[in-house]
């Protein structure tokens, strides 16, 4: 019997997929980090599922509404597709414990570091988490989760606390 489930490569938007410019809402926000199309491109060839997951606090902080997060989604994933690389779901978490906000303001256990958006992808999709990898810019995309691995890329958060210094590095952990 075959094994029928997927190994995902769970991506952070802001600072990964995309230069973090502070609270990026809108495309004319967005300027992708070059190496990000070959990363995932090399994933999706090695049968990872490419999942994005991104603290979205700008929603509860009253910077933006959440239907821009959803729109800026829907045109990143078109953005990948119209490159051959297949985004297989967006989840984002719009809650901050400081938010302004108050449907928004609360603890909640969908923001990173906490696996609430992983959770939700392990209900809609088949993934071997023990197979699966985790790569964000800060210390709090290192999802607490047994088995799921993650990697911090070196940026302006990380100080000396990261795995590899450069995305295209991430390439040699799939």
């Amino acid at each position: 019997m075959t094994d029928l489930k997927h190994k995902a490569l769970f991506i952070d938007r802001d600072g990964i997929i995309n230069e973090d410019t502070g609270y990026p809402h809108k495309p004319e926000h967005i300027r992708f980090r070059p190496e990000i199309f070959d990363l995932c491109r090399s994933a999706q060839e090695k049968g990872y599922l490419l999942i994005v997951i991104t603290n979205q606090a700008g929603v509860a902080k009253g910077k933006f509404p959440e239907k821009d997060v959803q729109a800026l989604n829907d045109w990143m994933t078109d953005q990948f597709k119209s490159r051959g690389i297949n985004i297989a779901a967006f989840y984002y978490c719009p809650h901050h414990k400081d938010g302004v906000v108050p449907e928004y303001t609360r603890v909640c256990n969908c923001r990173k570091p906490n696996p609430g958006m992983v959770e939700q992808a392990l209900r809609y999709f088949p993934i071997d988490i023990n197979k699966s990898l985790v790569i964000g810019d800060k210390a709090s995309d290192r999802i607490e989760m047994p088995g799921l691995r993650s990697i911090i890329v070196k940026s302006k958060y990380t100080g000396d606390l990261f795995d590899v210094e450069d995305i295209a590095r991430i390439i040699d952990y799939l």
